[in-house]
């Protein structure tokens, strides 16, 4: 681990963001997540890390370096959830529902890294007519830090997903961070990310039934011995006979005006397109189904479709698993923005 640039992951959840630097060449030192069920996952899968349950709106930088023993980290990662923030006038105010971002704060005051990553819903940069955006920048720039931001996009740098993220990034002596440019001229498919798995549920661990049936199933794949976290949801046979009607790629309006009505939520009823990157993951609402089959796609489709690599394996109920999944930064884009930072420290 010598001279790998160092990283403590803030709110990591079951690691996503800090999985892209660590293929990045990083030394992650430290995640912490109120939420038990993600630190075991996190754990699981970040190996030379630490992974602690805690709450940051009670626990301080001091407490967790003492608690640690971590004094000095190069980088500092993360996404506070924002979405309560509470304004008043021009100021994002001292309301409880702020303090998880002033704890990400906090810690970048206590630490000085020489970068912080903040990763976070694409409506914080337009929120409140744009104070919030306004305030992160000068809570960081009083810190000392030079501070840009912009909403990406995932399918644009290797994900099979059209996630769209806000991420402020921060960095010392005046260097401006540069966004790195989209990645890929063509945009991966869920066809090309899940077509390898099965319609029916999979032992954890058995070996891949097929060889790879794209490049990026190639890459995902990596030296996974096997699969894991693909197992089906059964459905009603009246799901089952509905979902039938929609074609790959269609919604509601593919069905007869009788069944339209039998969900009462716009995106029901919708199918993957297996020719598009897929809609954003999400934490398991069960109204997305596979392009083909007439099911939910499993927690390992769904972590494809993140960008996880196989080797990553959930644990968890299987609806803990879909939450970790549908919370988390693809790894893929964690990534890019991981070797842009590089060149920054």
């Amino acid at each position: 681990m010598k001279n790998k640039p160092t990283v403590i992951d803030l709110f990591c959840g079951c690691g996503g963001l800090s999985y892209g630097f660590i293929e990045a060449g990083y030394d992650v030192l430290l995640g912490i997540d109120h939420w038990k069920d993600a630190i075991v996952t996190f754990k699981n899968t970040h190996r030379n890390a630490k992974g602690i349950v805690a709450d940051l709106f009670k626990e301080s930088p001091e407490e967790i370096s003492k608690q640690t023993g971590i004094k000095n980290v190069d980088v500092i990662i993360g996404g506070p959830p924002c979405q309560g923030f509470s304004i008043a006038g021009k100021r994002i105010i001292d309301d409880e529902r702020n303090q998880l971002y002033k704890s990400f704060v906090n810690f970048v005051d206590y630490y000085q890294p020489k970068v912080f990553l903040m990763e976070n819903v694409p409506n914080i940069v337009s929120m409140g007519k744009g104070v919030v955006r306004d305030n992160i920048i000068e809570d960081f720039e009083q810190l000392g830090y030079t501070v840009v931001y912009k909403v990406l996009l995932a399918s644009e740098y290797g994900v099979p997903q059209n996630r769209r993220r806000a991420f402020f990034v921060g960095t010392k002596k005046n260097k401006e961070f540069i966004f790195p440019k989209p990645t890929n001229e063509n945009q991966v498919n869920t066809k090309d990310a899940i077509s390898d798995l099965p319609e029916k549920s999979l032992v954890d661990g058995i070996n891949y039934k097929t060889g790879p049936k794209s490049e990026y199933q190639k890459l995902i794949r990596g030296n996974s011995n096997g699969i894991y976290n693909h197992e089906i949801t059964n459905h009603s046979e009246q799901t089952t006979s509905i979902i039938s009607l929609v074609p790959d790629g269609g919604n509601y309006k593919d069905l007869p005006d009788e069944l339209r009505k039998t969900r009462n939520v716009n995106i029901a009823w919708t199918r993957l397109n297996s020719k598009k990157p897929s809609f954003t993951i999400d934490t398991g609402h069960r109204h997305h189904f596979h392009y083909k089959y007439n099911r939910v796609p499993t927690v390992r489709e769904s972590a494809r479709i993140q960008s996880f690599p196989d080797t990553f394996i959930f644990l968890g109920s299987k609806t803990s698993q879909y939450k970790q999944v549908g919370n988390a930064v693809p790894p893929i884009l964690a990534n890019v923005l991981a070797k842009e930072i590089k060149k920054y420290l």
